[in-house]
């Protein structure tokens, strides 16, 4: 009998989908590195790899996934479209290139990358323009090409503009979340419309490993601050995207069949924070 840890575990979307409760982010791994970080991944037991045009790694990521120990059919593959793309013949066509650059003949889930271009993070409205690059995402679903669909970085007003105007509900919103810093809200919003939330930079770009709290809470366990901080999201229901190019740090990263008692759930979910350091010159992280 196979032993169920966190790398083989699976959640259900709303659309029958399983998706693997553990991935591997790609975001900072050069195109040139993301093959053999995706082997490597794959080699150690992950079958979840996230990747986004923006990072400009999805060749890289695509011949990685093509290449691995396994069949294509094991790996669930995610991509996302550039935030810029708030166009339905813009979008269809990045579509169509993501596959073609990854070499791929379908994607397990492809996101909205954000509501707003990444030059106006958190600025203007872009309703129309979302609603018209989920259309296309919509009908590539419809064609096969896209297994599930969903959204990052989505607040409650940019979900209801596609529940109420599109014609399917996002199966997935991909968050910031980590300990000190969880959008409470907006994941029970998710939960009651059926959309699983993933966490994306569960160690907060590295910016928590310093925090004398969680470390401490972490030595309790036997663990290292990475894995507590995988484990919490786990708990709190989330599929974490813990991000390395390192094949140690992503056996750390999934060394986490252990249970965060209530107490300490209690303390970590208590604790504030947000201090990203010199991350902070990215968008997702400045709070614009």
């Amino acid at each position: 009998m196979t032993e169920t840890t966190a790398l083989t575990q699976t959640r259900m979307l709303a659309n029958g989908v399983e998706i693997p409760v553990l991935g591997l982010g790609t975001w900072f791994i050069d195109d040139a590195d993301a093959a053999q970080a995706v082997r490597d991944a794959v080699e150690i037991g992950y079958r979840h790899v996230d990747t986004a045009q923006a990072y400009g790694n999805e060749r890289g990521v695509g011949e990685g996934v093509r290449s691995a120990a396994v069949p294509r059919e094991q790996i669930f593959v995610t991509t996302k479209l550039a935030a810029e793309v708030k166009d339905h013949d813009a979008a269809a066509a990045a579509i169509d290139e993501s596959l073609e650059r990854m070499g791929l003949d379908h994607l397990d889930l492809m996101l909205i990358h954000s509501p707003e271009p990444w030059a106006d993070f958190r600025g203007g409205s872009y309703d129309e323009g979302n609603l018209a690059a989920w259309t296309a995402l919509e009908e590539a679903q419809a064609a096969g090409k896209i297994r599930a669909i969903g959204v990052s970085n989505f607040r409650e007003h940019d979900l209801d503009n596609l529940i109420e105007h599109g014609s399917v509900v996002p199966q997935v919103n991909q968050l910031l979340a980590h300990v000190g810093n969880i959008p409470d809200g907006l994941i029970a919003y998710c939960e009651s419309h059926g959309i699983l939330v993933e966490g994306y930079s569960p160690v907060a770009h590295g910016a928590i490993l310093g925090e004398r709290t969680v470390a401490e809470v972490a030595a309790r366990y036997g663990a290292s601050v990475p894995a507590l901080c995988v484990r919490y999201l786990l708990q709190r229901g989330l599929v974490p995207l813990p991000k390395t190019a390192d094949p140690e740090h992503m056996r750390d990263n999934a060394a986490v069949d252990f249970e965060i008692s209530e107490e300490d759930m209690t303390a970590l979910s208590a604790l504030r924070f947000a201090d990203y350091g010199e991350d902070s010159r990215f968008p997702v992280f400045s709070g614009k």
